[in-house]
C-alpha cells in the first residue's frame, strides 16, 4: 500500500532532532537558563546587514519579480553572479551554465547523487560523516561505504580509501570543513587523494567523482584556508549552501556547480537538471535568488563563533575532556570518557547538558558539541561539565 522504506525513514528517530526537542521541553520545565543545549548546528550570528536591507528593498518590488517562477536552474543573471564570484576567488572561468540553483545543500547533494548513481553503485564517505548521507545515497539506489578517517587528526586516510574502492565505486563525498569534527582537509592530503583517483581512473577508464559538500567553507579560523577542490581534482562537483555563510538556514538556497573539467560535462550537467526535475527541486526560492545575486561575495562576521570556540575549548580543558581542536565549522568533537557515547550523552542530561553521541556519525566513543550558541550558554555550562567530568575521575588540564 505504501513505500515501506519511506515509512521506516519517517519512523526512524534523528538523535540530533530528538535531543533538540528534549531541550525545548526541558527549557519549558526548568527555564532556558538552566539547560545547556549544544545539540543543533543552527547559526546564531545574524545575517549581514546587506541581506536585511535587500529584503526590505525586495518587498517594494512588483510581486512577479520576487514571487514568480524562474527557469528551473535559476535566473541566468544570478547564476552568472555566482560564477563571477567563484572566478574572482579561485581563478576559474565558470559561467551561468555551470550552475544549478537549489533549495540548500541537502537538495544539492540529493540532486547530485540522483544524477550520478545507477543501481549497484557505491559511494564512499569519510567517517565520521553527516548522518543524512546514508539516506540520500540509499534513496537513490546506491550503497554507502564508510571509510574511517585517520584516528589521530581525522584527516582522510588515503590508503584506506584506496582499499575501499571497487569496480562499483561511483563517487566519494568530502565535507571540509567537516561536520561533526571541524577538521579542514589539508591540500597535501587532497592532492594525495586526487593522484590516487587519477591513477585508478587510468586503470579502469571509469571516472570516480568527488562530491564536495561545502556549507561551512567560509567558517574557518586563524590562517586556515580550505582548498578549492575542483582546482586539485577535475572530476569534482561542488554542493553549496548559504545557510552558514550568510546565516540563512531556513531560506534554503544553494547550488550545484558542475565544472567544465568534469568528464562528460554536458551529460553530467544535463543529468543534474534532470534530477532536479525528477525530485521537484526546480526554481529555487526566487526572492533569495535575487538577494544572492547581490550578496555573492558577502559573509557573516565569524568573530562570535571564534570566541565561542575558544571559550568552549577552555571549558573542556578545565573539566579534563580530550577533544579535537576545530579549524572550521562550529562543532567541537570531544572524546567520551566511556566507550558508549549514547550512555555518556544520557548521563550528561542529568546535568542538563545536551550533547550529541557520535554513533549516528558512523563512529563510537565521541560526542559533538555545537558552539553556535549564545556565549552565556558556554559560560554557564562550565560547572556542569566539571561536575560531569568528576563523575568519571577526569583531571583538569
Amino acid at each position: 500500500m505504501i513505500n515501506t522504506y519511506m515509512q521506516a525513514l519517517g519512523d526512524e528517530p534523528s538523535a540530533i532532532r530528538e535531543l533538540f526537542a528534549y531541550g525545548l521541553q526541558r527549557k519549558e520545565q526548568i527555564g532556558a537558563d538552566n539547560v545547556f543545549d549544544f545539540s543543533l548546528g543552527n547559526p546564531s550570528i545574524p545575517a549581514p546587514q546587506k541581506v536585511s536591507d535587500l529584503l526590505c528593498e525586495m518587498a517594494q518590488l512588483p510581486p512577479q519579480q520576487v514571487h514568480g517562477y524562474t527557469p528551473a536552474a535559476g535566473l541566468p543573471s544570478v547564476r552568472q553572479a555566482i560564477a563571477d564570484s567563484l572566478n574572482r576567488r579561485f581563478g576559474e572561468d565558470y559561467t551561468a551554465g555551470n550552475l544549478y540553483l537549489t533549495c540548500g545543500a541537502a537538495a544539492s547533494l540529493s540532486i547530485t547523487l540522483k544524477a550520478l548513481l545507477e543501481p549497484g553503485d557505491e559511494v564512499i564517505v569519510i567517517a565520521p560523516f553527516f548522518p543524512e548521507y546514508s539516506v540520500w545515497v540509499e534513496c537513490h539506489g546506491g550503497t554507502l561505504v564508510p571509510v574511517q578517517a585517520r584516528p589521530d587528526d581525522f584527516q582522510i586516510d588515503v590508503d584506506a580509501v584506496a582499499q575501499a574502492i571497487t569496480p562499483h565505486t561511483k563517487a566519494i563525498i568530502l565535507n571540509s570543513p567537516n561536520n561533526p569534527v571541524g577538521v579542514v582537509y589539508t591540500r597535501p592530503v587532497l592532492e594525495e587523494l586526487a593522484a590516487m583517483l587519477r591513477a585508478r581512473t587510468e586503470q579502469t577508464a571509469r571516472p570516480i567523482f568527488l562530491i564536495s559538500d561545502e556549507p561551512y567553507r567560509e567558517l574557518v579560523y586563524g590562517s586556515v584556508e580550505p582548498a578549492w577542490i575542483p582546482g586539485i581534482y577535475s572530476n569534482t562537483i561542488v554542493c553549496y549552501s548559504w545557510s552558514k555563510s550568510l546565516s540563512l538556514p531556513g531560506e534554503r538556497i544553494g547550488y550545484v556547480l558542475v565544472p567544465g573539467s568534469v568528464d562528460g560535462f554536458e551529460r553530467v550537467y544535463a543529468a543534474v537538471n534532470g534530477a532536479g526535475r525528477a525530485l521537484g527541486f526546480v526554481c529555487a526560492p526566487v526572492m533569495f535568488q535575487r538577494i544572492i545575486e547581490r550578496c555573492a561575495d558577502e559573509a557573516v562576521n565569524i568573530a562570535a563563533y571564534e570566541a565561542n570556540r575558544k571559550a568552549l575549548c577552555a571549558v573542556m580543558d578545565q573539566a579534563g575532556f580530550d577533544y579535537i581542536a576545530p579549524d572550521g565549522a562550529f562543532y567541537l568533537w570531544v572524546r567520551s570518557p566511556e566507550s558508549d557515547a549514547q550512555a555518556f550523552s544520557d548521563r550528561a542530561k542529568e546535568h542538563e547538558l545536551l550533547v550529541v553521541p557520535s554513533d549516528s556519525f558512523g563512529v563510537g566513543g565521541w560526542i559533538r558539541l555545537g558552539y553556535c550558541v549564545d556565549e552565556q550558554v558556554i559560560a554557564r555550562s562550565a560547572e556542569p561539565f566539571k561536575a560531569l567530568a568528576a563523575e568519571y575521575g577526569l583531571n583538569p588540564r
